[in-house]
């Protein structure tokens, strides 16, 4: 079921299905990728409990081995609606037995969508249910629409960057990087930049970026204060390109499989809660 808020500036429509983002309208211009599945068939899927792929899809927990696909089950997972207002809304997901056999910490794990002006601010509160600690990692992927293709479109930092991208073979990163150049505060985007998969950014200053259209001056702005990892995506030719803040990164090609050596994880104790959030602004 899809759910929508309005404040006179903005829409937003949301589904119940992985609380999922699928339409940022503004001026009746929806800035969002369509969610074509002949090319790519999310929106802006939330990634929970992990950010990225393991080593084999599988991970080591208290002397166990579970296997956990790419980017978690959040994205697919069923919510239900805990609050809503016009401008605001609230979707619940508890774990499951479905869940512990993935993933065996107890949980709740919300996401609150909030209109205020031009700004869409998403908050992901996680709270620990289990006795023990609980480790996860969350993180964005929305796909935003570029009908002319990315090469009409830079991204903006906040600082001045020294952008190396960290390789990934597969679902996993190396110690290899690609650089990108030396205070940086405008990276035109290039197909050839995505034929192997995303840039992968795990030291930036910056906590904000904006996607520009240079052919017409239109913006949008993301900032993810708290979040460690960012990443951008495309498929080759797509017409869209994901900015991904992350809290959390994929496994390294030379880590252990174990979950509590597994880097960014954001760690939990009994009845302790965490809240990531990011601001989309038209």
């Amino acid at each position: 079921m899809n759910y929508t808020l309005k404040n006179g500036i903005l829409k937003a429509t949301v589904s119940d299905r992985g609380a999922e983002l699928i339409a940022l309208e503004k001026d009746g211009r929806n800035v969002l990728w369509c969610g074509d599945p002949a090319v790519w068939g999310f929106h802006a899927p939330i990634l929970f409990p992990i950010c990225g792929g393991l080593k084999d899809d599988k991970y080591l927990w208290d002397g166990k081995e579970y296997e956990l696909k790419k980017h978690g089950f959040i994205r697919t997972s069923a919510f239900s609606v805990e609050e809503t207002t016009p401008d605001r809304i609230t979707f619940l997901h508890r774990f499951t037995d479905e869940t512990l056999k993935q993933y065996p910490f107890r949980y709740e794990f919300r996401v609150i969508y909030t209109l205020s002006g031009s700004d869409l601010r998403i908050d992901y509160k996680v709270k620990n249910l289990s006795e023990g600690e609980l480790l996860f990692s969350v993180g964005a992927h929305e796909g935003y629409a570029c009908p002319e293709g990315i090469e009409e479109y830079s991204v903006l930092f906040e600082e001045p960057e020294t952008l190396d991208s960290t390789v990934l073979h597969g679902n996993l990163l190396s110690d290899e990087t690609v650089h990108l150049g030396v205070n940086v505060r405008e990276l035109p985007l290039k197909y050839d930049y995505f034929a192997v998969d995303a840039l992968v950014f795990l030291s930036l200053k910056s906590r904000s970026v904006t996607l520009l259209n240079r052919k017409t001056g239109a913006k949008i702005g993301v900032a993810f204060p708290g979040h460690d990892a960012f990443l951008l995506w495309t498929k080759p030719g797509a017409k869209y390109i994901c900015i991904e803040p992350w809290c959390g990164c994929p496994d390294f090609v030379g880590d252990d499989s174990r979950l509590e050596h597994k880097r960014m994880m954001i760690r939990l104790k009994a009845n302790e809660e965490a809240t990531r959030s990011h601001v989309v602004s038209l």
